[in-house]
Order: structure tokens, then sequence, then C-alpha cells
């Protein structure tokens, strides 16, 4: 796997969760009927109307929710998963650099009513080298990594998934 195969939603699994990262990667996907996956698609469509340039494709490789002026704008419900929506918009930078294109980065958290704003520095840089690198090491496996029981598993669109077995034991 090259560094042009893995899309920006890989990289935000990555984040939160790399058996995530691997079943989706593998083709398992359980995002189609998750409510808080839909109310997601509902905002990107609605989010900023003004914008003439959304939902772009780069490459055939990674989709920009927008580009807004110098920044390449990224929208989100909520700030929960703050760390991977950074490292997700950071690997847009990434990828735009690696194409001649400097940009800085807006993440707008609707919930809140806030906006971060990111910047590819090199120490930044050097951290997007090494997921792409972890998330390759990933992808390779032939099985998913281990179960791991996080804050956020209830919410998550593969927790039906994850968690039948230990239902079972329940019952």
């Amino acid at each position: 796997m090259v560094e042009a195969d893995i899309k920006g939603l890989q990289v935000h699994y990555y984040s939160v969760c790399q058996r995530k990262l691997w079943l989706f990667s593998k083709g398992i996907t359980m995002e189609q009927t998750n409510d808080r996956v839909m109310e997601g698609k509902m905002l990107h469509e609605r989010a900023y109307p003004q914008l003439e340039q959304k939902e772009i494709l780069i490459d055939d490789t990674f989709k920009i929710d927008a580009f807004d002026g110098e920044y390449v704008r990224e929208v989100k419900i909520s700030s929960k998963m703050g760390e991977a929506d950074r490292m997700q918009m950071l690997y847009y930078l990434y990828q735009l650099k690696q194409r001649g294109v400097e940009k800085k980065g807006l993440i707008s958290y609707t919930k809140e009513r806030d906006t971060e704003v990111v910047e590819l520095t090199e120490a930044e840089e050097a951290k997007v080298i090494e997921a792409l690198a972890g998330i390759k090491r990933i992808l390779q496996r032939p099985r998913p990594p281990g179960l791991k029981k996080l804050r956020y598993c209830s919410k998550c669109a593969y927790y039906e998934f994850c968690f039948a077995m230990e239902r079972d034991e329940e019952c």
C-alpha cells in the first residue's frame, strides 16, 4: 500500500481505533446504518452554502470538505474526536503540500460553534508520516487488532460487530 492509497477517513480512524481502521479498510463497513454517520453526511450537505468549492476530490485520492480562500475547511459535528480531526486535517495539508499547494486548515465544530486553525509544521508533518507508517503496518496484518473498550465505543458504527460475543455471554 502506498501513501496515495490512504484516505483521510483512515487517518481519522487510526487516531480513534485501529481495529475500526482495519475493519473499514478490509471492506467491512457499518457506517451506512449509523445515525451519527448520517447526521454527519447531512451536516456536510448543508454546511457553508456560500462556498462554491465543496466536497473536492483530489487526484482520486482524498476528499476535502471545502476550500475557503487560503484555508482547507473540514466540518465536524463536535470536537469530541478533536485529536483525530486534527490528524485528518494535517494529512490533507500534508498531501496538498506534496502536490505543491500550501494551505492552512480550519476545522469547524458546528455544535460548539467553534473553529480550530491547523497549520502543518515540521513537527506535525513528522506525526503524519509516522501515522501513515502505522496505518500501513495495521493494514498488512492478517487479522484486526484486538478489541479495546474505549469511552466512545457505544456510539461507534462498529459497536454491534465488535461486542456481539460479549453481549451473547451476558444473556
